[in-house]
């Protein structure tokens, strides 16, 4: 009896060590991960004397939102967010669709030039972005199909070529024709996802008379909540910290990613004039601004987010 109250004993401790050592590390992990924004909190809400002063390293002598109405006018904020909704976020949703849709025909079609068409997919993935931006800018420059308003311009003897760019339509058909920033990525997770997705549901759908589209729009897509999720959180992070695509095919009304990136160059006259300011403390407010709708939005996806991501297909 002895030996077994010290084998129990000995058990516990062993349990209790090895308890206290993960939560350290989780907490330890949590801290590098959360250090940033608490960072950036704590120092938007300083003051510049505050800002200044060596003996002020986390609670502040006083509170102050000086730094945020700044960084407010500043980053024309109001304009800004607007333009990263209409361009960015709008583009992002619109690949969460048209990428199902693609993820879809490859997963569960058998036709043919489906094998070009993954490779195609795998290319889009690897290849980055800044490799054919000259050749995209060219073509939304002079946007065609197939020539044809080419060879019709050279007919009239006039431009009959439309220029999209500075509108939103850089992003929105980029995004319609699942060619968008990231979109190979995200056909990739859909099609994962939809090989595992049993076929007696489709095949129940057929049999009560449904069609290819109605057994997507109905069926399929309703059951993909695993990587919808994970290809809605995707997208909408990377398009709106896209800066690349934003610079170059917009020449006015930027998103937040792109006047962030410009910021000290946004600080006009009229703004030094009647304001005294630290431009550390109003790049870290602004950075701040920026990413607030980001933050808010990804702790309201979190949770579905780290569900989902285990049965998405994507591992490290």
């Amino acid at each position: 009896m002895p030996n077994i109250n010290k084998y129990k004993l000995k058990r516990r401790v062993v349990w209790d060590v090895a308890s206290l050592c993960r939560y350290l590390v989780l907490i330890a992990f949590a801290y590098i991960l959360f250090y940033p924004f608490l960072f950036m909190a704590i120092n938007s809400f300083k003051t510049t004397a505050d800002w200044l002063d060596p003996t002020v390293q986390w609670v502040p002598k006083s509170l102050s939102l000086k730094n945020f109405k700044i960084s407010f006018e500043a980053l024309d904020y109001v304009r800004s967010i607007s333009s990263t909704f209409l361009n960015q976020v709008a583009a992002s949703l619109i690949s969460f669709f048209t990428c199902a849709v693609v993820g879809y025909g490859l997963a569960r079609f058998e036709f043919r030039g489906k094998k070009l068409l993954i490779g195609f997919m795998i290319l889009c993935i690897l290849i980055p972005d800044p490799m054919v931006m000259i050749a995209s800018y060219d073509n939304f420059r002079h946007l065609d199909f197939l020539g044809i308003l080419g060879l019709l311009s050279k007919l009239v003897g006039r431009e009959l070529r439309p220029s999209v760019l500075d509108t939103p339509l850089v992003f929105w058909l980029t995004s319609l024709f699942s060619v968008g920033l990231k979109n190979g990525l995200f056909i990739y997770i859909y099609m994962q996802f939809f090989k595992g997705l049993p076929k007696e549901l489709e095949e129940a759908a057929w049999m009560d008379g449904a069609g290819p589209w109605k057994t997507f729009l109905k069926i399929v897509l309703p059951s993909s909540g695993a990587a919808a999720i994970t290809v809605l959180v995707f997208a909408v992070v990377w398009y709106w910290n896209d800066y690349y695509q934003a610079q170059i095919y917009l020449s006015g009304n930027y998103p937040v990613s792109v006047v962030l990136a410009n910021f000290t160059s946004n600080l006009t006259s009229e703004i030094t004039k009647k304001f005294t300011f630290s431009l550390g403390s109003l790049i870290i407010t602004s950075c701040f601004l920026s990413i607030l709708p980001l933050l808010a939005y990804f702790l309201f996806m979190q949770r579905k987010f780290v569900q989902s991501i285990s049965t998405s297909g994507i591992v490290g």
